[in-house]
C-alpha cells in the first residue's frame, strides 16, 4: 500500500477479543489513534511526490532518506501506522503461538516464547503506555542490535 494510506480493516469485529479488550476500547483505538496515525502520516507526505510512490515500511526503515523536516512526523506517525497495522493482524481471537518466520525471529532474539513474553510485559511495564512497550519489542525485532 502506498500514499494515500488508508486505515485497514479489522479482521475481526469490535468485540471479538473480549474479555480482554473490550469493544468500546478496540473501536477508539482504530477509528481514532489508528486513524489519528493515519492522517497525520498522510499530511506528512504531501508535496513529496517522490515519497509517496514507497511503502508505509520502505518509509519508516529508511529514515535517512525522509528529509529532515518531516522526518520525525514520518518517524512517529508512520511509525504509528506500521505498528498498528501489524498489532491488528498479529492479535485474534483464536489462541495462536508465533509460527514461521515471527517464531524464528522471537527464538534468534529471546531465545523462546516465554522469554519474549516476559521481556515485552517488563517493556510495556518500563514505559508511558502498552503501545510504548510494543513500539519497543517491534523495534527489537525488526532492528536487533
Amino acid at each position: 500500500m502506498t500514499y494515500p494510506f488508508k486505515l485497514p480493516q479489522l479482521p475481526y469485529e469490535y468485540n471479538a477479543l473480549e474479555p480482554y479488550i473490550d469493544e468500546q476500547t478496540m473501536h477508539i483505538h482504530h477509528t481514532k489513534h489508528h486513524q489519528g496515525y493515519t492522517d497525520k502520516f498522510n499530511a506528512a507526505l504531501e508535496g513529496h511526490p517522490e515519497l509517496q510512490k514507497r511503502t508505509a515500511e520502505q518509509l519508516v526503515k529508511n529514515m535517512l532518506d525522509i528529509p529532515e523536516s518531516i522526518r520525525v512526523a514520518v518517524h512517529n506517525h508512520g511509525g504509528g501506522f506500521v505498528n498498528h497495522n501489524f498489532f491488528w493482524q498479529i492479535m485474534s481471537p483464536e489462541k495462536q503461538s508465533p509460527a514461521g518466520e515471527v517464531s524464528e525471529a522471537i527464538n534468534k532474539t529471546f531465545v523462546s516464547f516465554d522469554k519474549f513474553k516476559e521481556q515485552f510485559s517488563n517493556a510495556a511495564a518500563g514505559v508511558f503506555g502498552f503501545v510504548r512497550g510494543f513500539e519497543t519489542v517491534t523495534y527489537a525485532l525488526y532492528w536487533p542490535g
